[in-house]
């Protein structure tokens, strides 16, 4: 994702190049965002926003109410172009101001000096983009044998697939007017909302053992080898997370109820239909993947859990040990040097290239590590604008899924950089490809230590690990869907309380864990602290599609000669330029295939199978 409301994946943030020590973890990185510009109060990021703000204005007086008149005179094109040319220097400006000033608010959401460095940013940045709203509404005013006409032979044509691209969105477009107030009016609106969810998480504490703990070291623990230590950091959550429903519910109905205005206005029909168009995908493509991943759950996570609550020796497994470790397998603890180079090793069997791209990352301090308090939880990278670079955060803790996850992030940092070349218009890649890279960077980690294991018990517990990592990202992730789906049709009849959203969560996790998993007191209000419901509904499935994608995608370079690596570059590179038709055309699969779910889910069934002759 590229675009200013950077709370979607809010990040840790510095202003200097610090290293901090965590234990044996070794010295963990603090990024450096220098490179964006030198602090909050630094001269160069003012004149950036003076010159934003001047300079969106001076463009609206230039082209503003003239499109038209200029695609029907004589060169159309090369005018038009220019046009363009300049309104993606300006969303290349504003995406710089508004990157670092997200980035600096989700170091330490909690710290009122950065929240307002954040508020002032976002204001400013949302009245100087308001003077280029009108563009692409009169582009996609231009009727279409016109606009043909000026892309044909101009430079202009390098623009098409953003010109396509937003044209798609014309049935969908209110009058200018309309548009201003809804762009104006979510600085109070959505933005706020976002923002009162991101505060009111950070600020969180859960009591454990005698210890006061913010979300994500809390949610550490539910990975921890003691049960009793997992139990009690699903109480705390739970504890908390109870005291504070009316917020969240408070925030969900609120934002689910804007949402269902902005689409009524806008004629989408279904709950889900403004992120189909936003992440070019149809919507039976994505029915379809919802149906093949239901229909699988007998044969995945059911089969799995049940097999795991046996080697628990137990009928049934409490929802605080799903993720728990295999009893009597010791767990890796992993510095961060030895995870670096096990994630650069395993990117360089694949690619050199590859391998010196994710360096980069490490050498010129990309990279946000150690856990903090009000330090954002989980992690993401950032792609900034194609003027700079990414930026990568991670929580990390020295755990085999920290790895993952690191592995899984420098994906999405490679897949950055390399589509940076198409510019702030076509550099950003559709969601539903926007964790290509990322989860198969984490699928070559894996195998690459998979391969290095020869221990029967470490091999199952690895094996185990990841289908857990596939069962969150795909089943997980569906049965997310399925309850966003459930509160935005529900919240149409009316406001939802705390206990029937807690009731719409359960009603999808019983069927999507199976009877293996108990899921006791507590469980239901765990859908509250899930960013993604509040700043990005219905991105979830992106997951899924990402994760069976890549399954289908490595089952062909584990058969392929010579060449994947290149078509494999090609379609990173492409960032938002193509269709996902057309990027996985050259690997022979098509995501509108009926049967094309079933080859990734497969593959995680051949793990559980695998996994069954290990006992």
């Amino acid at each position: 994702m590229n675009n200013f409301d950077v709370t979607s994946f809010i990040s840790r943030a510095a202003s200097g190049a610090s290293s901090i020590s965590d234990g044996d973890l070794g010295v963990l990185p603090e990024w450096n965002l220098a490179d964006l510009y030198p602090g909050m109060d630094s001269p160069a990021y003012r004149n950036d926003l003076d010159r934003a703000l001047a300079e969106c204005a001076s463009f609206a007086q230039a082209w503003r109410g003239k499109l038209a008149e200029i695609a029907a005179s004589p060169g159309a094109g090369e005018r038009l172009n220019e046009a363009v040319s300049a309104y993606e220097k300006l969303e290349d400006l504003l995406g710089r101001i508004m990157s670092y000033a997200g980035l600096v608010y989700s170091g330490d959401t909690t710290d009122a000096t950065r929240a307002k460095f954040y508020g002032d940013a976002q204001e400013k940045i949302t009245n100087a983009s308001s003077d280029l709203l009108f563009f692409t509404l009169e582009l996609n005013r231009i009727e279409d044998h016109v606009l043909e006409a000026a892309m044909t032979g101009s430079p202009l044509a390098h623009y098409r697939p953003w010109i396509e691209d937003i044209r798609r969105e014309k049935p969908y477009q209110l009058d200018d007017r309309i548009e201003q107030l809804f762009h104006e009016k979510s600085v109070t609106g959505r933005g706020a909302w976002n923002r009162l969810f991101d505060e009111t998480i950070a600020g969180l504490r859960f009591k454990v053992d005698g210890r006061e703990l913010t979300l994500e070291p809390t949610l550490n623990l539910m990975q921890d080898p003691k049960g009793e230590t997992r139990k009690a950091a699903a109480d705390a959550l739970a504890e908390t997370l109870r005291g504070n429903l009316r917020t969240f519910a408070l925030i969900t109905n609120t934002l689910t109820k804007d949402k269902e205005i902005s689409d009524r206005w806008r004629g989408f029909k279904d709950v889900a239909d403004a992120r189909h168009l936003s992440n070019r995908v149809e919507g039976e493509v994505v029915d379809a993947l919802v149906a093949a991943v239901v229909s699988a759950h007998p044969r995945l996570s059911h089969r799995y859990y049940k097999l795991k609550a046996k080697w628990f020796g137990a009928e049934q497994l409490a929802h605080w040990d799903r993720n728990a470790p295999l009893p009597n397998v010791p767990t890796h603890a992993y510095a961060w040097d030895e995870a670096r180079d096990t994630v650069l090793g395993a990117y360089g069997d694949f690619s050199p290239h590859m391998a010196d791209i994710a360096r980069r990352f490490f050498d010129e301090k990309w990279i946000d590590a150690p856990v903090r308090p009000g330090k954002a939880p989980g992690a993401f990278a950032h792609p900034t604008v194609p003027s700079a670079h990414p930026y990568v955060l991670v929580n990390y803790q020295g755990k085999p899924r920290d790895v993952m996850t690191l592995a899984h992030e420098l994906g999405h940092g490679v897949h950055q950089v390399l589509a940076g070349h198409n510019g702030a218009l076509m550099a950003p890649t559709p969601l539903t490809l926007a964790e290509t890279a990322s989860v198969f960077g984490e699928m070559l980690t894996f195998r690459a230590l998979l391969s290095r294991t020869t221990d029967p018990a470490q091999r199952r517990s690895m094996l185990a690990s990841k289908v857990e990592d596939m069962l969150n990202t795909v089943v997980r992730q569906i049965a997310f869907y399925s309850f966003e789906r459930k509160v935005h049709t529900e919240r149409r009849n009316g406001e939802l309380t705390a206990d029937q959203l807690c009731t719409l969560w359960m009603s999808v996790q019983a069927d999507s864990l199976g009877p293996a998993i108990r899921l006791g007191p507590g469980y239901e209000t765990f859908w509250a602290y899930i960013p993604h419901f509040i700043h990005s509904p219905f991105y979830v499935y992106a997951y899924a599609f990402g994760d069976c994608l890549v399954n289908s995608l490595y089952g062909v370079y584990q058969n392929a000669t010579d060449g994947f690596a290149e078509k494999y570059f090609a379609m990173l590179s492409a960032g938002g330029t193509k269709h996902h038709s057309e990027l996985l055309a050259p690997f022979g699969l098509d995501a509108r295939d009926p049967g094309f779910w079933q080859i990734g889910l497969n593959m995680i069934e051949g793990m559980i199978a695998e996994l069954e002759t290990l006992e």
